[in-house]
């Protein structure tokens, strides 16, 4: 599957099939919660979280190509990521794209 952040292939002609979703909600350990908390006090990366962020948006991504492949698409284009605090320590991520068909 080719994913795009362009609305399209450069070389290919295609027809679209609809838009494409995938979204995934994470949450941290409670302990590796509190943590993160000091850290914040000294500065420097969160790593559990971006850890946290990263899964997340595998996971969305690997959804939105499962969709797109039940549509039978060979590409998802214009591709995006977007995210969301839902709570203290938990995110959603969500990917969307449009499948398309090569023709």
């Amino acid at each position: 599957m080719i994913l795009a952040s362009t609305d399209r292939i450069e070389g290919k002609e295609a027809q679209t099939l609809g838009m494409v979703k995938g979204g995934s909600v994470q949450s941290r350990h409670i302990g590796k919660d509190i943590s993160q908390s000091f850290k914040t006090l000294i500065g420097g990366e969160l790593k559990s979280y971006t850890e946290m962020m990263n899964n997340a948006r595998e996971l969305a991504m690997q959804r939105m190509v499962k969709e797109a492949e039940a549509l039978g698409a060979d590409a998802i284009v214009g591709v995006r990521f977007c995210s969301a605090s839902i709570m203290q320590g938990a995110a959603e991520v969500m990917g969307y794209g449009t499948a398309i068909k090569f023709i």
